[in-house]
């Protein structure tokens, strides 16, 4: 690539960033008309625990747990979807109760727990420190979750992990940060077309908190 090309790549890559940033608030309106799939990172976590492999799901001791600071984190998410009439339809999680219990606070409803939005590293501290994307099974478990079309009218919510997300979308998407969305429009057929990634000063950059 010559000098020039590269230029011309820099200046592209520079302007798609600030088209994509600028569009964030078209996105969240857009919201409001459903058609869409939100794959959220569970919000933040007590770092002073550890989760106990293999899962023991009901039992809270044996897992890490949402922080005070995950849990406002997901209040406010949930109050920006209120505030904007976001209609929520399916709300799947995690089994473990970090992501059940962000999910709960980010819809304000009861959600339904599975095994393909469980963590995929296994609770392993290397995974989530160095997501590869490698585990395709569970990336493709994601991603029919994500093509899946709404209820008409509705938004469908999943939360999930870092692993998870990068297993579906890539290692690139590695750098989800907690609290974070994914968005994906449905298509009429076929796989759903990536919208745009939502961060919680995106929701909270309109409701003003």
């Amino acid at each position: 690539m010559n000098v020039l090309c590269r230029l011309v790549f820099i200046v592209f890559l520079a302007g798609f960033s600030r088209h994509a940033a600028a569009d964030t608030p078209e996105l969240i309106a857009s919201l409001k008309q459903g058609g869409y799939v939100l794959i959220f990172r569970h919000t933040a976590t007590d770092d002073s625990q550890r989760d106990v492999y293999p899962f023991k799901f009901d039992d809270m001791s044996a897992q890490r747990q949402l922080s005070e600071k995950g849990r406002d984190t997901a209040r406010q998410i949930g109050a920006a979807v209120k505030e904007f009439a976001i209609p929520i339809g399916e709300v799947y999680t995690s089994r473990l109760n970090r992501a059940i219990e962000a999910g709960k606070l980010i819809t304000g409803r009861e959600v339904k727990p599975i095994d393909a939005l469980t963590d995929s590293s296994n609770a392993s501290a290397t995974g989530m420190a160095n997501p590869t994307g490698a585990n395709a099974k569970a990336g493709q478990a994601v991603r029919q979750l994500v093509d899946a079309p709404p209820r008409a009218g509705t938004n469908t919510f999943l939360v999930t992990h870092k692993t998870n997300i990068a297993d579906a979308f890539g290692k690139e998407a590695g750098d989800v940060q907690e609290g974070e969305a994914f968005v994906y429009k449905a298509g009429s057929s076929g796989s759903a077309t990536f919208a745009g990634r939502i961060k919680l000063a995106d929701w909270t950059a309109k409701t003003g908190k």
